[in-house]
């Protein structure tokens, strides 16, 4: 069990800051005295998500796809904070066109977003973090990343790119100075995750009930306390996916298995969602609130 360890006079940037998993982390960083910096593309939930956190968050939006807005985080971050001593790579995006009708262009923000990203950020951010008496990195990044799934070949080819490259800068951390987690989630609830199921997104995500944002920023303060190279939300559900992927060969064989189990699962998540007010149904069918 984490103790009550604080990190008070620690600075820490959150991309993806201002969506529900962004927030919940900012939130157990802050009950442990770290000033959060939220980077968000939408700014008035960012503006939500500073009157929610209160004075220890700070809020930068900007389209980190675009090198120009990410060089200006960079030096905002260099020049007016001055100091990082914790880097959460946490945005992402999915989407459910079918792979063989979506543009380039969008194939191409989502890999850009989900892996590349991160990696200019390690890389722009290494040398506030080597001055930080202990700078960490960590990385949210999916069982997604060790596991394929049907219909989601672009999300997961970022994730086991992202998982990757975590990796092996985690391996490389003592030369770098810097310490590196991986922290892997199954499908957690957020609106992207929301979306998949009224979209009619992967399936496979809902075999199992969702997991809450608040149980993932528990595994970033773990992270925090106990650095390692790679942590799982619910450790039970990573063994399935990793055994798998001892013999990849056998996936065609295994996945079908699952199927009913998913079918089901999400027919329950999109109930849940219903009774808990968080979608509703118009002509066009569901959307949310």
């Amino acid at each position: 069990m984490a103790s009550n360890t604080s990190f008070t006079g620690w600075t820490a940037l959150i991309t993806g800051g201002a969506g529900g998993l962004g927030r919940a982390i900012a939130a157990a960083l802050i009950a442990r005295g770290v000033k959060c910096v939220l980077v968000d593309i939408d700014a008035v939930r960012l503006a939500e998500a500073a009157t929610a956190l209160g004075s220890q968050a700070l809020t930068y939006q900007a389209d980190l796809t675009d090198r120009e807005a990410l060089g200006g985080l960079v030096n905002y971050v260099s020049r007016e904070i001055g100091r990082l001593d914790l880097l959460v790579n946490n945005a992402g995006i999915l989407s459910n066109i079918p792979f063989e009708t979506r543009p380039i262009v969008s194939i191409a923000r989502e890999v850009q977003l989900n892996m590349m990203v991160p990696l200019e950020l390690c890389q722009a951010f290494l040398p506030l973090l080597q001055q930080a008496s202990d700078g960490r990195v960590i990385s949210i990044v999916s069982l997604g990343g060790l596991f394929p799934m049907p219909e989601t070949c672009i999300y997961s080819a970022t994730k086991f790119g992202l998982r990757g490259a975590m990796l092996c800068l985690g391996l490389d951390g003592k030369r770098l100075g810097v310490k590196f987690t991986i922290v892997n989630p199954s499908a957690t609830e957020t609106p992207m995750l929301m979306r998949e199921a009224i979209e009619n997104g992967n399936k496979m995500q809902f075999m199992d009930p969702p997991q809450m944002p608040a149980d993932v920023a528990k595994t970033v303060i773990k992270a925090l306390e106990k650095p390692r190279l790679e942590l799982f939300v619910r450790p039970s559900e990573s063994w399935t996916a990793r055994l798998a992927m001892l013999v990849p060969g056998i996936l065609p064989y295994i996945l079908p298995l699952f199927r009913r189990k998913s079918e089901k699962g999400h027919r329950n998540y999109v109930v849940s969602l219903e009774q808990r007010g968080l979608i509703t149904r118009d002509g066009e069918g569901w959307r949310l609130k």
